[in-house]
């Protein structure tokens, strides 16, 4: 008996597992891209594209801790037009869907960077409305008249799939909100969530936070914030899970993670914190845990066991 398939699609293109990488570590270079091309990651999600190149924020600005991490990038990039070439250079390596992820420092640049990847080789497209750590700049997701303008002046010309990386919601009117606003358009797919923005973490023995950036304060991921992630699939599942599909981010290190993301109604799942601590082997490994999870309780594919969480 052939072991269960974890195949499946995000926005109609077929992905040949149901694990790839988020937006963030280890995805801003060619070079880096390639690995994650060669690994058992279904798709490649690059690093989140600006209009102009970006050092990001000072050193430290990453941290590992035992449930998860903490960071302030600062969204270090090579600015848009370098992953516009890469997209193509990547396209003749390998059949791996490509994810541009992309987000406008100020709302005015977002047209400008869609119109481009609209007309590149990149499969989808993933814009951040959620990005916590750069200085002096609110998560745009949280502001909802900013998100409808955003969507209003970008969805006009739409030539590929586009889907919103959002921040993480913690009430269920927040939630009710963003769907009404984001159900009007014509968006294909919802990563939830990004980091938990603004945390902090400290070392008692020296007295001092564990990044510098912003006085310490970070985006938290891990094991931390799973059961926020959690929610906020299950949540936009019941809201809009019939429109578009969702992607569950956040404390995912094993098949029975995944697992769980699935039953709350995710399409697929993105690694982050745990791809940063293990490296690419933890595509390959989430994923055939997962299939030995379905397997085992006798669900054939990745539809049979989706949106099946079960009430107390």
């Amino acid at each position: 008996m052939p072991m269960s398939s974890t195949k499946t699609q995000i926005a109609g293109v077929s992905l040949d597992s149901y694990v790839f990488n988020a937006s963030g570590p280890n995805d801003v270079t060619l070079e880096q891209l390639k690995v994650i091309a060669a690994s058992g990651s279904a798709a490649i999600t690059t690093k989140t594209a600006t209009l102009e190149p970006r050092d990001g924020n000072e050193e430290p600005r990453y941290v590992e801790v035992p449930l998860g991490s903490i960071n302030s990038m600062g969204l270090p990039n090579l600015g848009y037009a370098a992953y516009i070439q890469i997209a193509s250079q990547l396209k003749e390596l390998t059949k791996k869907p490509i994810i541009a992820s992309l987000v406008g420092m100020k709302p005015e640049d977002i047209p400008v960077l869609m119109a481009a990847f609209m007309e590149s080789d990149v499969d989808l497209i993933e814009l951040n409305l959620s990005c916590p750590n750069l200085k002096g700049k609110p998560q745009i997701a949280y502001d909802f008249e900013m998100t409808d303008q955003i969507l209003k002046d970008v969805t006009k010309n739409m030539k590929k799939p586009l889907g919103l990386k959002l921040p993480p919601y913690f009430d269920p009117v927040h939630w009710d909100q963003a769907a009404a606003i984001i159900g009007k358009y014509p968006v294909s797919f919802l990563s939830c969530i990004n980091s938990v923005g603004n945390t902090l973490l400290v070392d008692g023995e020296t007295e001092r936070p564990l990044i510098r950036p912003k006085g310490g304060f970070g985006g938290l991921g891990g094991d931390y914030i799973k059961p926020v992630a959690l929610a906020n699939v299950r949540a936009f599942s019941e809201r809009l899970g019939q429109k578009m599909d969702i992607i569950g981010v956040g404390g995912i290190k094993s098949g029975m993670d995944a697992f769980e993301f699935l039953i709350c109604g995710a399409s697929a799942v993105q690694i982050g914190t745990q791809f940063m601590k293990e490296g690419a082997d933890c595509f390959s490994r989430i994923d055939r845990e997962l299939a030995e999870i379905l397997e085992k309780k006798g669900y054939e594919s990745i539809a049979d066991a989706k949106g099946k969480l079960q009430m107390l």
